[in-house]
Formats: C-alpha cells, structure tokens, sequence
C-alpha cells in the first residue's frame, strides 16, 4: 500500500507534537488509580481532524473505498504506546501495543486489529507506528473508535522472548488483557469514556487471531465484553489442514511461515519431534538462527528453500499422519487450530480466490463447519475476493471491514 509523498509529509512532518512523556503509572503518586493490566502509556503523536482528511483524500485516489471512511471523520485523535500485563504458559509476561483515541468524551466503541505474520522487531506496531498499515488503522480513531494495535508477545516491550506464533492460548490473552489495559488507560488516566462495545478484524496471522479471540470472548468473557461484529480475513484457521497442504506442493512459496510455527511450538516446549526429523539440513539446523527477530519473512526465505522435497524430510512427508515420532507436532497442530462453533456474533470471513500462502480452502471450510455447528447464515458471511492473492487481500478486507464496521454503528 503506497501513499502519495504529500500524504507522507502531512502525516509525518505536519503532526501535533504533544506532550511526549512516558507515564509509568507504578511510580506515581498514591492518589493515582490502581491498576490491574496497564503498566505505562506513552504519547507518540496527535491529529487534527483537517489534517486526518487531507490523508484520506490522498488514499481515495487509490482506494476509492476509503471515501466512506473519509467522510465519517469527526475527531482528532492521538496515538499511545503502552504497556500491560499478561501471561504467556502461566507466567507474567508484559506485553505491548498502539491505542489509537479520539479526541473528544465519548462515549466510544473499541476496534481491535490483529496483524499479519511479522518477523522483524523493528516492525511491530508500537515500533513502527508510522508504517502504511498501521497509519491507515491509526486514522479509522477519526471517526469514534478506540482502536487497539497489540504488538503479541516477542514483539515490542517483549522483544526479549520469542514469538510464540500460532499460538492460541497466548495469543488470545495477549489480545484480551490489552483490551482490559485500554479501559483503564481510558477511563483511570484519559478521562474518555467507552463502552463495552467491541469490533475485532485481522488479517493473516491477524485472521486467525481473531476467530480465535471472537470464539474465547463469546464462551469465557461474554460478560466482560459486548462483542459486535468480527471481520477475519484469510487466516489458516485449520493448522492440520495448512500442513498437509504445504506438504502436497512441490514448491510452496512462504517456507518462512513453517519454519516459524515449529520453531514457536520447539521454544514452547508443545512439541518433542526432533527438528531434523521434520526438517532436513542444512535447514533443521538454520531454523533456530532465523526467528531473532533480525530478519524479514523474505530474508528468512532466502535461507530456506521452496522445494517441499528438500525442505522436509521424506519421512514426515509421507508418514507424519502414522510415524509417533510426530504426535506431539500433529497433536499441537490440532490443539492450536480453531474450530467453528454455532456462534451469535455477526462474523465475516474474507479470503482471496487466488490466495497461494493460505488457500482459500480453509475459509469454505470453516465457513461450512459454522453452518454445520448452528450458526445461521445471516450471521456468518464467506465473502471471496476473486483473483486476489494473499498479499493483494490485505488492504481490501481491511477497507471493507472497516466499512461494515461503520456501517453498523449507525
């Protein structure tokens, strides 16, 4: 996504430069509220709403969609980092993430995006606000949402640890312990009222972070959170699919994404197999080396190979469904997927036709496996983007659920 350069000046050199402390809120005075989740925010920029229109003006040229949002623009806004508690297996971990907030009262909704696969620390959200992604999300607060960007933990404030990708219980606290963070920032520290109500979208990883965040808040924290509306595009909702996809081609495009989900499950501790008994070398032993959080996802690629028949050894391609040696890896597999449920909440589940990362398979499936679970088809909606690919998905499905989010808070 490339904006025009008058775009990038008035984001970058036209900004609002407000106060830009970082407030530790434990090393406060006693009068200050306390706080469960919330460890720190701090302010990285602020916007006038003229300025936040001209932007957009510059994106409908290349998206007319955008001219919807545009024209929904109300607030300025101003964009925190903070800090928070969560847990990762059991232990306190703090985690990070962008909040984006209107500038006004309220009281306002908040929408929640998860983002797509990332390797690299220097492009976490609160690393890099300023990145195309994550300033087009930034400005959706323009219209009277508090928009919440988690890091995930191995990013950000966490970059210590590594990334436990694909992982669902983690990533699903991550997400709803930042969700209890922004109310507090907001209500104990901002004095901005919000409510309850909760839109959530993502893409990729982000897709299947979301299912899977939509599934915990309508099963575990229904009470906590008044869920809305659920937007998840191209995730690999099924990993036991996704596998045995991969292990079908004979070239797959994105070895890097393998790499880094047994590497999470190996640093997790939930799979035992070997790695050179999934991997053959020289690869089984650069796995480990590629995921510090130096290196791009097409950097890491260029140390892997797409040949499934040099990447993988042949015993797990054709026996990793039979072999023990791989229970614990087929078993994490199916313990980290996603299955559907008879849900309530108004979900839609976007996915390029043309999509050779993630296919498109997986969202028909898990679309029927929600129709087959009671969810009625007025409440989960497969919308196909033909002839997209899984790059060329990424702005659409977050224009259009941007779109729909508005649409229903009308």
């Amino acid at each position: 996504m490339k904006f025009s350069t008058l775009a990038k000046t008035i984001f970058f050199s036209i900004v609002i430069i407000s106060f830009s402390a970082c407030h530790n809120l434990f090393n406060d005075d006693d009068s200050d509220p306390v706080n469960e989740y919330l460890i720190s925010y701090e302010t990285e920029k602020s916007y006038l709403p003229i300025l936040i229109e001209t932007v957009f003006d510059q994106m409908v040229d290349q998206y007319p969609e955008m001219a919807a949002v545009r024209d929904r623009v109300e607030y300025g806004l101003t964009v925190y980092k903070i800090t928070y508690y969560t847990t990762l297996q059991g232990e306190s971990q703090v985690a990070s993430g962008l909040v984006c907030v209107p500038l006004g009262e309220g009281p306002f909704p908040v929408m929640s995006y998860q983002n797509g696969t990332n390797t690299l620390h220097s492009n976490a959200p609160s690393e890099n606000p300023d990145n195309q992604l994550y300033l087009m999300l930034e400005s959706v607060a323009s219209t009277g949402f508090v928009v919440a960007i988690p890091d995930y933990i191995g990013f950000g404030s966490s970059d210590n640890t590594f990334h436990p990708y694909l992982h669902k219980e983690s990533t699903v606290q991550t997400v709803v312990d930042m969700l209890r963070a922004i109310k507090e920032l907001t209500q104990n520290h901002l004095n901005v009222s919000v409510t309850s109500d909760l839109y959530i979208s993502g893409y990729s990883q982000g897709g299947w972070a979301t299912m899977a965040v939509q599934k915990a808040i309508e099963q575990n924290y229904s009470g906590e959170f008044n869920l809305k509306a659920s937007a998840c595009g191209a995730g690999p909702y099924d990993l036991s699919y996704i596998n045995q996809y991969i292990l079908n081609q004979e070239n797959y495009p994105m070895p890097y994404f393998a790499g880094y989900m047994i590497d999470s499950y190996k640093n997790l501790g939930v799979v035992t197999t070997p790695i050179d008994s999934i991997f053959q070398e020289p690869y089984a032993e650069k796995i480990p080396t590629l995921y510090d959080g130096t290196l791009s996802g097409e950097e890491i690629n260029e140390e892997l190979t797409t040949v499934i028949a040099d990447l993988f050894t042949e015993n797990y391609i054709e026996n990793y469904t039979t072999d023990t040696t791989f229970t614990s890896l087929i078993q994490t597999l199916a313990d980290n997927s996603v299955e559907a449920w008879a849900t309530s909440i108004p979900t839609r589940i976007y996915h390029g036709t043309a999509d050779d990362f993630v296919p498109a398979q997986v969202s028909f499936d898990i679309h029927q496996d929600f129709l087959d679970a009671g969810a009625s088809s007025n409440n989960v909606t497969l919308i196909p983007l033909p002839d997209l690919d899984h790059r060329e998905g990424i702005v659409p499905t977050g224009l259009a659920s941007i779109q729909w989010f508005l649409d229903l808070t009308e």
